[in-house]
C-alpha cells in the first residue's frame, strides 16, 4: 500500500511507516501533519487509482538543515569570483496511516 502526495512543491511516494524529509513546515515536534493533496493510491501491485477522498497522516519527528551546497560563480580573465553557500531547511515526518475512501491503512508495529 502506498500513496503519492504533493507538499512543498514536490511529490513523494509514501507508505505507512516511511520517514521522509519534506520542505519545512510550521508544525512543531511530535505534532500531527495531514496531507490532503493525494494524487494517487495503490492498494495492490500493478494498480494505481486516483481517489475521491484520501488523506495521509504523519507525525513530525524533528526539524533540521540539509548538507551545504556551494554555488561558485566565475568569469575568466575578469578577476570575478563569488562563492555562496546554502543549507535547505527540512522537516522530518513519519507516515502513520493512509486513509482512502473510508478505509485506513496503518503502519505495522
Amino acid at each position: 500500500m502506498y500513496a503519492v502526495i504533493r507538499t512543498g512543491g514536490k511529490q513523494y511516494r509514501v507508505a505507512p511507516g516511511d520517514v521522509l524529509k519534506i520542505e519545512k513546515t510550521e508544525a512543531g515536534e511530535d505534532s500531527t501533519v495531514e496531507f490532503s493533496d493525494v494524487l494517487a493510491v495503490s492498494g495492490e501491485a500493478g494498480s494505481v487509482t486516483q481517489p475521491e477522498a484520501a488523506m495521509v497522516i504523519g507525525t513530525v519527528l524533528g526539524e533540521g538543515r540539509g548538507s551545504k551546497v556551494l554555488v561558485f560563480h566565475y568569469k575568466r580573465k575578469k578577476q570575478y569570483k563569488k562563492l555562496q553557500g546554502h543549507r535547505q531547511a527540512y522537516t522530518e515526518v513519519r507516515i502513520n496511516e493512509i486513509q482512502v475512501d473510508g478505509a485506513t491503512y496503518g503502519a505495522a508495529r
